[in-house]
């Protein structure tokens, strides 16, 4: 008898090591292969964007599986050339004045806004420059970093070109058979659960879509708030100061902070040789006026809108998932944070809704 439990705690042990060494395996492994992970991940959010395009474009179009899911590919990459094209006009021009510096003007300019900043302010001066040289940054900073970090960009372009052609290989296929994915988890289903999975997978599908789309429409009104704000008080490059600052409001919360540091310090730029009181301090109350204003539309109108309709979830219940994971992951968990949230809500929903926070939380769905 003894030997009889000794053999199956034997047995118990090895299983046990036996689990945890093939969880380890799969950890390290997907690890290996998050660069794929993630350029799926990629293009499931563009085949989930585009599968309406798809769909207006085989049914009411009548274009076939391929045509449609090509012409949808096509569309997003014009997208993202023509959000490119706003850019390399404004790092071509920044590159011709980078070359024609005159160091000595500018120092005298910097100290400048410096004194009328201060006196604007009724603070006691400080100069600028020398403010700069006592900082640990200007003291600890190794030149060496720059070509460095120069050779790391031309080092990584390739794989950047790479992985822009795998994400748009798998986007074209996911857009072409929009059972591919779903095939895919099946696999992990057990038999006589098909059904259910089947039910998760078009809930969420759909449930990411409405949200994704929300996302790209809370942008894109951003993005027009932000053009007309900028264009009304003259802001050079005022499109993609626009689109970057709209963008940055991907990532709650942080996000528009640094949006309009980012507008504040480009607003400086453009009129660096101005005067301070008469020209760049109006701009600049005025362009952050209009800016919270924008942010207040998109907190209280917007969001709700978006969150409301497409995830199903309360704004308090969203802010808490944000903000722990954005304590746990970082600013890459406070991006991901309502999909994925939303996906667990339906999992749980089909599989958990025997128990009742399950079903507090998920009663909307």
């Amino acid at each position: 008898m003894d030997e009889d439990k000794s053999k199956v705690i034997a047995y118990g042990i090895l299983r046990a090591l036996g689990i945890l060494g093939g969880i380890v395996l799969v950890l390290w492994f997907l690890y290996q292969i998050q660069a794929v992970i993630m350029f799926i991940c990629i293009a499931a959010v563009i085949s989930l964007v585009g599968r309406p395009i798809v769909n207006f474009l085989k049914y009411n179009l009548k274009f076939s599986a391929t045509g449609a899911s090509i012409t949808t590919l096509l569309l997003v990459v014009l997208l993202i050339s023509g959000i490119l094209a706003l850019f390399i006009p404004i790092l071509i021009d920044q590159s011709d004045h980078i070359s024609r510096i005159n160091f000595e003007e500018v120092k005298h300019n910097v100290n400048r806004l410096n004194i009328e900043f201060s006196r604007t302010l009724g603070v006691d001066q400080v100069t600028l420059i020398e403010g700069f040289k006592q900082s640990d940054f200007i003291k600890n900073f190794d030149i060496s970093v720059i070509p460095t970090f120069i050779n790391g960009i031309l080092g990584n372009f390739s794989s950047m070109v790479v992985g822009l052609l795998s994400v748009i290989f798998i986007s074209f296929f996911l857009l072409k058979d929009s059972h591919l994915l779903l095939d895919s988890i099946l696999v992990f289903a057990n038999y006589g659960e098909e059904t259910r999975f089947r039910r998760v997978f078009h809930k969420t599908k759909l449930l990411l879509s409405r949200y994704f789309l929300g996302i790209l429409l809370q942008l894109s009104i951003l993005f027009c708030f932000y053009s007309i704000l900028l264009v009304s008080f003259q802001i050079p490059n005022p499109f993609a100061i626009a689109l970057f600052c709209a963008m940055l409001n991907v990532v709650p919360y942080i996000g528009p902070v640094v949006g309009s540091l980012v507008m504040m310090l480009l607003v400086i730029s453009g009129y660096f040789t101005s005067d301070f009181q008469e020209v760049i301090l109006p701009k600049m109350l005025y362009v952050l006026i209009g800016y919270i204003i924008a942010q207040l539309i998109d907190n209280f109108i917007l969001q709700p809108l978006i969150f409301g309709s497409s995830v199903k979830s309360h704004p308090l219940e969203i802010f808490l998932v944000i903000v722990i994971a954005g304590l746990i992951f970082g600013i890459f968990g406070m991006v991901i944070a309502v999909p994925v949230y939303t996906a667990l809500k339906v999992i749980a929903s089909e599989f958990l809704s025997e128990y009742k926070i399950v079903q507090k939380l998920t009663k909307n769905l």
